[in-house]
């Protein structure tokens, strides 16, 4: 019980004008499926249903019109009037066939639009009242619609220029069509639509909409067109291509035999066996290089599959596979090296000897892998290119940092065009031995997706207990990785997955102090600039109060990178004065580098010079290093809120509200009121508002601030602080000590408060970042407060008690544990 229609759809009047018909309120309704027909389109359609050869019948007995309505479901075989678009086409049925195996075939034009009222209930078939849908009257035959019907009109054309079935017959109409929405049902009826989108044009009573809304469609229509065209046009021209090829190499083949040539596949052969000879491969190896080499043989030289297999064979007999470099194990000398390529770094440097010691007592342990981390440019690269020159093994780098697909570590499959082996093979390969330094570099800018996970891949590299037999999917031979030394760096450790993490030994490497930068900068960046500049000892000469102009006015970050930039911004411009003939030797001093660099790039951050209610100096650390951080708090009327400004992230702003819990749990020990809290707005803000910030080492400077605004103490100007707190009141660790004490240096404060935890960390750091600092080590609020705050000034706290902070909380609870209170 299907409805179908035929390719040829024409448009032909009736011998009646449509319009002038005269259309029953009630008609039998023809379901169409998968078909929408439009007024003044004749259409054949197949007829098996029982319910619309009941309408068809029930139609030729009156005046042979039926309603035709699209289902909205072609999968429904007996619909429903919910199943039914609500606006379809009165037709007429001209013609009649009646088929040997119960089909029916009629012949119907759609007449006009009509809209189903009501739906009758009761018969065999489905039936309905119904109302025509008339076109709207308005302005006709303006300049805009004139150009449309010209566009669909040429776009028709042109369609059918482009291999789109449309009769000739169709085009004829469509050329002496005027009327803009006969040309926009005609045109809808010779496009592939769906079934909704046939069906919306046809609800459109607008003629000029419907027209726009059909052009729409043909403008698609024909970019489809133009693009099929253009496939099949390469389609064509590669198979004309291929066709040539093919002649020409028999061609050439015949004429090799003539000349008694083309032996090159053979020739070919013996020179891959002579490499695997040479090479001394594994049995495994060696084994499928000979199943691969007979395939060879037996393919055709200019074959498709012949280059895989070519360059497969290439890949096998120069993977090292037991080719290695002997290791130099003199520590005297390993430690030279280290010492010649890095300046400081003592704590690492041994690390790297211990392993040399224990790699010289037992050559075949397992050693750990070394991770350094650290911000950019304090030489976690270069570290691992001078570990392998004091070990005397071959270097190679392989930078992760954007790598997304599983293929770039385990390879791709051989089934792929372009397949290659994974970066691990390759980067044996580059090294020629196959125990090699093999530098992870960036792990923590590793990503994934739906190719897979690279790290999840590298676990299996990094594990000793697996990656002795390591499977890259190109070689499918187990590649032994057990005898290469991997290390691997990041500026994070937080992204690396826990799994890949745990494989890793954390060695992390902080900033330099200013002194570090000189010194580094005197043994090597000044030398290395001076030889890629042409310049000489004789020609220009840095003077050390230059190098910390440089250090201090012109850079901002934990490693060496801009020190060397501007050192070769120097350099340049004092080569450029060589070039044009000034003679002698430019000596370059503080006030030479302001001539020659321009203003000071870099304002330091200064401390405030006097003390100040609300306001408190944190620390902070970032990935360029450490910096100081006011924070400023104040209390106005309101009720109660707590403002957090300054662009605070999620863990700051938590160490904001437990700072006001802490105020409000200890309010009667401060000497504050609860309508202090409840009628009082407190806002902390924290400048430079355009800087992301976030971490925990702030929560007692956000304390300090915002129990200095409600009490009215000022606070000290001369302290820099950073701790994390809880609601009790403990001040705990926090990280980045040796960053946020020379941050503390460079702008003029002397004294620095931190949790008592980190007294550790402080005896790690050089003595030049200690020197000169006076560490006041805290395990709580209150005695931060008894530090941080001065007693109060005169003005309406005055009366709350002199003295530091401090003795007043200890006063309040022995007043509260007194016997009676």
């Amino acid at each position: 019980m299907r409805l179908k229609r035929s390719d040829a759809v024409t448009s032909d009047p009736v011998e009646s004008p449509p319009e002038k018909l005269r259309i029953p309120r009630k008609l039998p309704i023809l379901p169409l499926r998968d078909l929408v027909v439009y007024p003044f389109i004749i259409v054949p359609l197949s007829i098996s249903r029982d319910m619309s050869i009941n309408a068809v019948d029930r139609a030729l007995s009156g005046r042979r019109m039926v309603l035709l309505l699209s289902q909205k479901d072609a999968a429904v075989d007996d619909p429903a009037p919910a199943d039914l678009y609500p606006v379809g086409t009165v037709a007429v049925i001209m013609r009649l066939l009646k088929l040997p195996d119960d089909r029916v075939r009629v012949l119907v034009q759609g007449v006009a639009r009509a809209e189903v009222t009501a739906f009758n209930e009761g018969l065999p078939y489905l039936s309905a009242q119904i109302r025509r849908a008339g076109e709207p009257s308005g302005r006709r035959g303006g300049l805009e619609q004139q150009a449309l019907i010209r566009s669909v009109k040429k776009s028709l054309e042109t369609a059918s220029d482009l291999g789109k079935s449309i009769s000739s017959e169709v085009m004829v109409i469509a050329n002496n069509l005027e009327d803009p929405g006969r040309l926009a049902d005609l045109a809808a009826s010779n496009l592939d639509l769906e079934v909704k989108d046939a069906q919306d044009i046809l609800q459109i009573m607008d003629p000029v909409e419907r027209l726009t809304r059909v052009n729409t469609f043909l403008s698609r229509e024909l970019q489809l067109l133009t693009m099929q065209q253009e496939i099949n046009s390469v389609a064509r021209e590669e198979m004309d291509r291929s066709q040539r090829e093919f002649f020409l190499r028999q061609q050439m083949k015949a004429i090799q035999v003539e000349l008694g040539e083309g032996n090159e596949l053979a020739e070919e052969v013996v020179e891959i066996r002579e490499k695997a000879r040479k090479a001394d491969l594994p049995e495994p190896v060696q084994k499928e290089l000979e199943n691969q080499i007979r395939k060879l043989e037996r393919m055709h030289p200019e074959g498709g599959e012949t280059a895989m297999v070519r360059s497969y064979l290439d890949w096998l007999v120069e993977i090292p596979w037991t080719r290695t470099t002997e290791d130099n194990l003199d520590l005297g000398e390993a430690l030279r090296i280290l010492d010649e390529d890095h300046f400081s770094l003592e704590p690492i440097k041994e690390r790297i000897l211990e392993y040399l010691a224990v790699r010289k007592l037992n050559p075949g342990t397992r050693g750990p892998i070394l991770c350094f981390v650290g911000p950019p440019g304090v030489g976690k690269t270069s570290l691992g290119r001078s570990i392998a020159r004091a070990m005397g093994r071959r270097f190679v780098r392989l930078s992760l940092g954007g790598v997304r697909d599983e293929a770039e570590i385990r390879g791709h499959r051989r089934t792929y065009i372009g397949a290659m082996p994974g970066r691990i093979a390759q980067a044996l390969h580059q090294a020629g031995t196959c125990n090699p330094v093999l530098l992870l570099d960036e792990i923590d800018k590793i990503g994934a997706d739906h190719r897979g996970d690279p790290s999840a891949a590298l676990l299996e590299v990094l594990d000793p207990e697996q990656n002795q037999a390591f499977r890259d999917h190109y070689l499918s031979l187990p590649l032994d990785l057990s005898r290469v030394m991997f290390l691997a760096t990041a500026n994070l450790i937080e992204p690396v997955p826990p799994a890949f993490r745990d494989r890793l030994e954390v060695i992390w490497l902080s900033g330099y102090t200013v002194g570090e930068k000189q010194e580094i900068a005197t043994r090597h960046l000044v030398p290395r600039q001076m030889q890629e500049n042409g310049l000489t000892p004789r020609k220009i000469a840095f003077s050390d109060a230059a190098l910390r102009k440089i250090i201090n006015g012109y850079t901002r970050e934990a490693g060496l990178r801009g020190l060397e930039r501007e050192v070769g911004a120097v350099c340049r411009k004092v080569a450029r004065r060589v070039a044009e003939g000034q003679k002698g030797c430019m000596r370059v001093g503080e006030a030479a580098v302001e001539k020659l660099l321009g203003l000071p790039k870099i304002s330091s951050t200064q401390a405030p010079r006097k003390d100040r209610v609300g306001v408190a100096v944190g620390l902070a650390w970032t990935a360029a290093g450490g910096e100081i951080l006011d924070v400023e708090a104040s209390a106005m009327p309101g009720r109660g809120n707590l403002i957090l400004t300054g662009q605070l992230g999620d863990v700051m702003k938590e160490s904001g509200r437990a700072a006001q819990t802490y105020a409000r749990s200890r309010s009667a020990d401060l000497g504050l009121e609860d309508s202090d809290f409840s009628r009082r707005d407190v806002h902390i803000h924290v400048p430079e508002g355009a800087i992301p910030k976030d971490g925990p080492s702030a929560g007692i400077t956000m304390a300090v601030a915002l129990i200095s605004a409600l009490t009215g103490r000022p606070v000290r100007h001369d302290i820099a602080m950073s701790g994390e707190i809880t609601l009790r009141g403990d001040v705990l660790a926090v990280g980045g000590i040796k960053e946020k004490v020379l941050a503390a240096k460079r702008a003029g404060l002397r004294r620095v408060m931190l949790p008592v935890s980190t007294r550790r960390q402080l005896e790690e750091l050089p003595e030049e970042a200690r020197e000169g600092v006076e560490f006041i080590f805290v395990t709580s609020v209150e005695e931060v407060l008894e530090v941080a705050l001065r007693a109060p000034g005169r003005g309406r706290r005055a009366s709350a008690g002199g003295g530091t902070i401090g003795r007043q909380m200890r006063a309040a609870r022995r007043a509260r544990a007194a016997p009676g209170s």
